[in-house]
């Protein structure tokens, strides 16, 4: 049986303009939905899954994030600097490869979030993991599922759990955020800029990206309107997931 990966990139460094004016202020990881932060909820199913180690890339406010999660064990935080310059998601995770070791490991957006119903999906997710066949397994989201989502769908799922881009077809599920990759991925990978979508379509090609649907509740928060849509939707899952940690509520947000 696979181990669970141990370590996780928590993509953290964006400048969350859509959020204005809340992040004028403040970088969007740390707004609260349900009295915890975008990055808490990442952080804590990150923990439930055995992850020991997280790195953090931070930019905008940079200070902020490392003060809040400088108290954090459960998985200890690095944080991985991108002050000078944003290097986009996948310029990100190269940076910070010396930290994330050489074996599979999670990568978790930290401005979408979700509520399991039944086994974490996380866990899931890493019993779904095959190297042998995978260089990427991405977490998919229904549609119908999902709170703050905008768009149409990204992927088409084969039987096997093989993936193509649906390019919008209806029939097709939601990127939720979440991944397992190896890092093999980046042996050659530049070391600036550049965007994690060009490794999705490669292991299209090559037949090595697959995907996992995942069960309960999908969060995305794009926008100050979206809190209490995605607080709501907070309140509704938690109400019909009994597996759900009991000190999760549905407190106001806070946007000091």
């Amino acid at each position: 049986m696979t181990a669970h990966p141990k370590t996780a990139m928590v993509l953290a460094a964006g400048l969350g303009k859509r959020m204005r004016p809340i992040t004028d202020t403040m970088p969007k990881p740390l707004v609260k939905i349900s009295g915890k932060t975008l990055l808490d909820w990442g952080l804590d199913s990150l923990a439930e899954a055995g992850v020991t180690k997280a790195v953090v890339n931070v930019h905008y406010f940079p200070g902020q994030i490392v003060s809040h999660v400088a108290g954090r064990d459960a998985p200890k935080v690095v944080i991985s600097d991108e002050s000078e310059a944003l290097l986009d998601s996948a310029g990100g995770i190269v940076h910070a490869l010396p930290e994330l070791g050489e074996r599979p490991f999670y990568i978790v957006n930290a401005d979408t979030f979700w509520i399991d119903a039944g086994s974490p999906n996380l866990a899931r997710l890493a019993l779904a993991w095959d190297a042998t066949k995978m260089d990427i397994l991405l977490m998919l989201a229904d549609i119908k599922s999902a709170t703050g989502h905008s768009g149409g769908t990204d992927f088409l799922m084969a039987p096997d759990g093989a993936l193509r881009r649906s390019k919008g077809d209806p029939a097709g599920l939601v990127y939720a955020g979440a991944a397992i990759v190896h890092p093999r991925l980046f042996r050659d990978a530049p070391a600036g800029p550049h965007s994690l979508n060009g490794y999705f379509d490669a292991a299209i090609a090559t037949g090595r990206l697959f995907g996992m649907a995942m069960q309960g509740h999908w969060i995305t928060v794009g926008t100050p309107d979206a809190i209490p849509l995605a607080e709501a939707a907070v309140a509704a899952a938690l109400a019909q997931s009994p597996s759900a940690p009991a000190e999760l509520t549905s407190a106001p947000t806070e946007l000091k």
